[in-house]
């Protein structure tokens, strides 16, 4: 895996990717989805096709896949891989109607031009872009296009910045994630969106979310409870946040690019 978090140890970086399998039910519970919107950008370049054959690659517990089936996609033209088992098996139990299958980004269990369309939701940055884009290039039907989704939390506002700042971790990296398609034979062009989201929260789940992410999920037990008490105490102690539900702003970033030759 080539090193998705900067200057850091590549043996952490693995643990972290592989950190979400234990909290499954909990990651399906709190994480957020994405905008229909940005999946039908993403998809816009096949959209004329009929009936669209779609991967969505490391589907996880299948955020992105249910929401493939809210925006008109048919179930029969979805097919999930994700490699954790644990993952895998709460995407089966949530999205039953949908073909589900173990496997990676550098090793897609799927023949040739299978698909008109990968999708990858808050996953790209886990993959190892120099085996898995000739993967998704194979599978790909001629003319496919490769599109990434990450929800990011709005810290343009002032009380996320915050919460942003409370819940660092002794392992948090700054600036790791690439949102954007690295230029290459296999992908020669990359056009990026942007879109407004929000997910309804309180104190508590929007807590339980920041436990979801993998920079919490590989602390021992007591750091990890300190931590998500900071942030249970800032979010308590600021007025926007202390009581109720209230919206957390997203920005869901998107990227697509075509299938180039290779």
């Amino acid at each position: 895996m080539r090193d998705a978090f900067p200057g850091s140890d590549p043996a952490l970086v693995a643990r972290r990717a592989a950190s979400f399998g234990g909290e499954a039910a909990a990651y399906a519970k709190e994480r957020p989805d994405y905008p229909d919107a940005a999946v039908r950008w993403a998809l816009e370049p096949v959209a004329g096709r009929g009936r669209l054959r779609v991967l969505d690659l490391g589907a996880g517990t299948g955020k992105l896949t249910q929401v493939l089936l809210r925006t008109g996609v048919d179930a029969a033209g979805v097919v999930a891989v994700e490699p954790d088992a644990a993952m895998l098996a709460e995407l089966r139990r949530r999205v039953p109607g949908v073909r589900a299958l173990r496997g990676s980004a550098e090793a897609v269990p799927l023949e040739d031009g299978a698909v008109d369309a990968v999708l990858v939701g808050q996953a790209m940055h886990w993959f190892d872009p120099d085996r898995a884009l000739p993967e998704i290039h194979r599978v790909l039907a001629e003319g496919g296009v490769l599109g990434g989704l990450w929800n990011t939390d709005d810290d343009r506002v002032p009380w996320v910045a915050g919460l942003k700042r409370v819940a660092r971790s002794s392992v948090s990296a700054s600036n790791w994630r690439s949102k954007t398609l690295p230029e290459t034979r296999w992908f020669p062009g990359f056009e990026r969106a942007e879109f407004p989201h929000a997910q309804r929260r309180t104190a508590e789940s929007l807590a339980a979310t920041v436990g979801t992410h993998s920079h919490m999920l590989v602390l021992d037990a007591e750091e990890r409870a300190a931590a998500l008490g900071r942030v249970l105490e800032y979010l308590h102690g600021t007025p926007e946040t202390a009581e109720g539900e209230f919206d957390l702003p997203i920005v869901t970033l998107a990227a697509r690019a075509p299938r180039g030759r290779g």
